[in-house]
């Protein structure tokens, strides 16, 4: 059977046996799959950097009907994120975008704006040495493309306008309850962190600044983007709390 061959970005790798791994990859045009790398345990092997996390590279794989994972024959690395990999603190922000687009993505579901969104904030953070607001535009992003995203002008249970008050939102409810509707518990949204999430919706990551309009407020919208997340997926995500530590 002849390989196929895809852009992809690495997910996440684990043991299989005393020397190969299995690989979770998002692939351009394949989606996310999962495959075998024979060998890529030993310390001489082919595969060299280009399986560590989130390293965008080109990849081919055999694909068989009767097996549920492919197998990878050969990886060639497109852009290095070598030092976003080798700090612990950009490192952990590069696992969380991991885990999302493991909890979000469906396999074998190709998803070119999935993919375009990981490779632009895993980019972002090599280049910039910071994750926070990389990781915001991406978790905000993969609520939208999600279809996750609460309107942001209006109460979702009585319709009132939020105007220039707080909007509040947690992760048992959809939507966001302006001050009458909101639940114990719930969280604030303000109106200049709302307006960070226009920003973002309607400019590239590479082109906002990380100023202090926008630095003040991507912590409160993270937060709220990954809540959605976790309501949607039904999953709770273990990779945030480790931010917490950097």
């Amino acid at each position: 059977m002849p390989a196929r061959e895809t852009e992809a970005i690495i997910l996440k790798t684990f043991p299989l046996g005393e020397a190969d791994r299995v690989v979770s990859f998002l692939g351009r045009t394949s989606g996310r799959l999962r495959g075998v790398a024979a060998g890529a345990r030993r310390l001489n092997n082919r595969f060299g950097s280009t399986l560590e996390m989130l390293s965008h590279v080109r990849i081919w794989y055999v694909e068989r009907e009767t097996r549920e994972l492919v197998r990878i024959q050969q990886a060639e690395l497109v852009e290095s994120l070598h030092k976003a990999q080798s700090d612990y603190g950009l490192s952990t922000g590069l696992a969380v975008i991991s885990e999302i687009a493991e909890m979000v993505l469906p396999e074998h579901e190709v998803s070119e704006a999935m993919f375009r969104l990981a490779v632009l904030a895993s980019r972002e953070i090599e280049r910039t040495g910071h994750w926070e607001l990389p990781l915001s535009y991406f978790a905000f992003w993969t609520v939208r493309l999600g279809g996750w995203l609460p309107r942001f002008d209006r109460c979702t249970a009585c319709r009132a306008v939020f105007g220039g008050s707080a909007a509040f939102y947690d992760a048992h409810h959809a939507g966001l309850f302006c001050g009458k509707c909101r639940r114990t518990g719930m969280k604030p949204l303000h109106p200049e962190t709302r307006a960070v999430a226009e920003r973002f919706a309607g400019e590239r990551l590479d082109r906002i600044a990380y100023d202090t309009a926008v630095g003040s407020r991507v912590g409160e919208l993270r937060a709220a983007a990954l809540a959605w997340i976790e309501l949607n997926a039904e999953r709770r995500l273990m990779t945030p709390e480790l931010l917490e530590t950097t």
